[in-house]
Order: C-alpha cells, then sequence, then structure tokens
C-alpha cells in the first residue's frame, strides 16, 4: 500500500497553510477509500511507464480524491476517467512522448510567426498541474503569455449518459480560458487580424477537433455551464472570458442527455463560397488555407510524436 502521506508531499507545498489543509484532507480521503486507492496505485503499477507518469504528475491520486473534472462526478466516475484515459495514452503514444507530456513538457504542434515586434504563437500540447481541477492534458496557444487554452481528457463515450453511446473513446473538454492580463484585448485583436479575422477562441476549438481527428477519435463533448466542475463560472469569480453553452451551440455544438454536457462537431463547418460575400471570400480563402496547415502540422506532429504507438 502506498504511504500516502509522503505521496501527499509530493502534490502539495505543507508549507503554505491552505496547502498543508488539503495535504490533510487528502490523506484522510485515502483513508476513507483504502481499497479504491489501493486500485489505483495497483493500475499504475501494471507497467514501467505507467509508473513513470504516476511519478511525474502524482496529481492523478488527487484528481480521483476530488470533485474535479465535472460538476457532480463520482469518486468511481472519476478513478475511471483517470484510468481510461491513461489507457488510451499508453495504447496510442510512445514512452518518450507520455515522459515528456507527464514530466511538465510543454509539446509543440504548431507555431505561426505574429511579426511587428510579437513573440510567434505557439500551440503547445501539456499537462499543467495548475489546470489539473479541468482535465488530464490541455491545448494551450500562447506567445509570452497564455492566450487560450482548452483543457480536456479522453474516455469512452458512455462516461455519462450522453445518449446514442458506443463505448469508443471520445474526447471530454473540461474548461477552456481565455487570456487574464491587461493589454490581453489589443493582442487577441492583433492574432485575430493576422488569422484573417478569426476569432482566438475558435482557433483554439479548432485546433482541439484537430488533434481528436489525429487521434482517431469521432466525438468530443464538452462541459456546458452546468456541468462546470465547480458550478461556479461567473466571470468575477472564475474570470472565464465565456458562457460555454452560448459559445458551444454557435460552433455546432447540440444537447445531450446530460445537462451538463454538450456534443461537439468533430469538424468545424466551412461555408461554401456562395454562401460568403464576393467581398470577403479572399480573406475566407486564405483563413481557410491557414487552418488547413494547421491541421496537416497537427496531424504530422502526432505521428511523429506517437513513434510505434497505434497511432503511427
Amino acid at each position: 500500500m502506498t504511504n500516502f502521506i509522503e505521496l501527499g508531499k509530493k502534490i502539495y507545498n505543507i508549507d503554505n497553510p491552505r496547502e498543508a489543509h488539503r495535504f490533510a484532507v487528502f490523506v484522510a480521503r485515502c483513508c476513507l477509500h483504502p481499497q479504491r486507492m489501493s486500485g489505483m496505485e495497483e493500475f499504475f503499477s501494471r507497467s514501467e511507464i505507467l509508473k513513470e507518469i504516476a511519478a511525474g504528475y502524482p496529481f492523478v491520486y488527487e484528481q480521483a480524491t476530488r470533485a474535479f473534472f465535472y460538476h457532480k462526478s463520482t469518486f468511481e466516475q472519476r478513478i475511471r476517467l483517470i484510468e481510461e484515459h491513461m489507457n488510451f495514452c499508453v495504447k496510442s503514444f510512445d514512452e518518450n512522448f507520455l515522459k515528456r507530456l507527464y514530466g511538465d513538457e510543454h509539446i509543440e504542434l504548431w507555431k505561426m510567426p505574429l511579426g511587428e515586434d510579437l513573440e510567434d504563437m505557439h500551440l503547445w500540447f501539456c499537462s499543467e498541474p495548475g489546470q489539473r481541477k479541468e482535465g488530464l492534458a490541455s491545448l494551450k496557444l500562447a506567445t509570452d503569455i497564455s492566450i487560450y487554452q482548452i483543457m480536456f481528457w479522453i474516455a469512452p463515450d458512455n462516461l455519462v449518459d450522453v445518449g446514442n453511446s458506443t463505448g469508443e473513446p471520445a474526447m471530454w473538454i473540461g474548461a477552456m480560458q481565455g487570456p487574464n492580463v491587461e493589454d490581453a484585448k489589443e493582442l487577441v485583436k492583433t492574432i485575430t487580424k493576422k488569422c484573417h479575422s478569426y476569432r482566438t477562441k475558435n482557433l483554439i476549438l479548432y485546433s482541439a477537433q484537430s488533434l481528436a481527428r489525429s487521434l482517431g477519435l469521432k466525438k468530443i463533448f464538452a462541459v456546458t455551464n452546468e456541468g462546470y466542475y465547480a458550478n461556479n463560472h461567473i466571470r468575477s469569480d472564475r474570470k472565464l472570458k465565456t458562457s460555454f453553452g452560448d459559445f458551444w451551440e454557435e460552433c455546432g455544438g447540440i444537447p445531450t442527455n446530460d445537462k451538463r454536457f454538450y456534443s461537439l462537431p468533430i469538424v468545424e463547418k466551412r461555408k461554401s463560397d456562395e454562401e460568403i460575400p464576393v467581398r470577403k471570400r479572399a480573406v475566407y480563402r486564405r483563413r481557410f488555407a491557414l487552418l488547413d496547415e494547421l491541421d496537416e502540422t497537427i496531424a504530422k506532429n502526432i505521428k511523429n510524436f506517437c513513434g510505434e504507438g497505434d497511432l503511427k
């Protein structure tokens, strides 16, 4: 049996009073659910790569014990979610990729020069500890600052009752966050212009759709306002920049049987030339060319990063 006191010390800075309180709660919850936590320990001891993931990212144990990922998630659902995600990763990616991803390394999937004395914009695949409330991995658009980020996990489409489930793996988006700096509006305006009037929040969602396709996934689900893990998404409290439900609907999302989740299209619908005013067609062609290049680059990088995994 894992020494959960020592494990907790790897997760929390006990010199910080708030972290020390969380540490105490974590140890108590582990002691209250010894069989479940032992089951997780057994899961992460099944292979050397799973052992290394848990060593580099011990937060998987914390995530099981706290009400993370989505509103009213249960202990059993969180454990299943974590194990299904890790099973998919081990099956699909090579070990070096997983060591980097869960060793707190940012892995570049795409880059776009912004010019005008601005740093290049990167699309990173990462697993930042600071975002562990909403997912097990994330996509982040960033220059020298974080611009937009989507947190997600990969689990079967029957994780909850969303309807028309097949048991196949799907991408589940736990949150989308925008920039939180004083000059964010000007930076976002510049990026939007560089992307041919394509908004940055649409670009990060498009990137998630592109990643899902590159991973062979056929479905994407995303939390609604009711599904946000803390059920507390008011701008002034959580500093979220958008209403989840409104944005998902705008992007073609539809409600599921579970009001906590929307089903999102795996491919963004594009307007035909006939639907675009003549004066804007050149802009749309440049935008679509940019998105096609993003798709190609993500697919190429995922294949390169996956080595001998099933996606190769």
